[in-house]
């Protein structure tokens, strides 16, 4: 049996052993392999990729906090990761590690049908680098903001506009994108209230990339009537191009993703 699982720390919430798990049983005996995927909560980013081989792992997704972890273990990079730096999905290929990011095209296609023209993205970890690189090459214009200087830094050498979280000052874009941790694990706002709310106010939607609780962010924008969204999409969109990987590309992407869709 081929293994597989996510990392992260918090990992509890993930609902990605659900998505593949379903995956790998609907088509076992299609694609020629049974296989099993698990939550592995991950302490030290350094040891990842000792840690995947220890467990006799074919694949893996890589969550909050080890994304750019999974880029400097990996043997090779492929895709856009090699662009924004920062690994969610890697597969076994012979002895080697090959990392990709699913995150970039997997967020784009929950979004793509609004024509949005800019976006404020909070956050400047592994999960905001995919985004930004792909909401700049479709054509969005794209603020970064975040509470550490040095996180902004390769963002900035790479023309994108920053701020820091306490000299942001509300402007107005179309989306609102939380790609902090912020309302996971407590009631916390990834900026400070009125300073969201006031920014909250012109846009046309907020998303969260948590799924699976609505977040103090998400209730903010509600309680402003502006659409909201939660990272449920995402998690499937990243979760298909994943398991098409993990698979061997012996499904295509239409069945994995109904199959995903009727499980969540």
């Amino acid at each position: 049996m081929k293994q597989f699982c996510v990392f992260g720390n918090p990992i509890f919430h993930s609902k990605s052993p659900l998505i593949h798990n379903s995956v790998f049983y609907k088509f076992a005996k299609e694609i020629g392999f049974s296989g099993f995927y698990g939550r592995y909560l991950l302490q030290d980013g350094s040891n990842l990729r000792r840690i995947f081989f220890d467990l006799g792992l074919c694949g893996a997704n890589i969550t909050i906090p080890f994304k750019e972890n999974a880029f400097n273990q990996s043997d090779e990079v492929r895709g856009i990761a090699s662009v924004v730096k920062s690994v969610n999905t890697l597969v076994l290929e012979g002895e080697k590690l090959i990392g990709y990011n699913t995150d970039a095209d997997g967020f784009y296609h929950t979004i793509s049908i609004n024509n949005f023209k800019s976006a404020l993205l909070i956050g400047a970890g592994g999960s905001a680098k995919a985004l930004a690189y792909i909401l700049r090459e479709k054509g969005i214009e794209v603020f970064i903001i975040n509470r550490s200087k040095e996180r902004l830094e390769p963002f900035l050498s790479d023309g994108f506009k920053c701020s820091l979280i306490q000299d942001f000052l509300p402007m107005s874009f179309d989306v609102v994108i939380n790609a902090t941790p912020s309302g996971l694990k407590d009631e916390s706002l990834p900026l400070s209230e009125d300073n969201l709310r006031k920014t909250l106010e012109s846009s046309k939607m907020a998303y969260d990339l948590i799924y699976g609780i609505q977040t103090p962010f998400l209730k903010l924008a509600k309680s402003l009537g502006i659409f909201i969204k939660d990272g449920k999409d995402m998690l499937i969109e990243q979760g298909v191009l994943a398991s098409y990987l993990f698979c061997d590309h012996k499904i295509s992407t239409h069945e994995i993703r109904k199959q995903m869709k009727s499980v969540l």
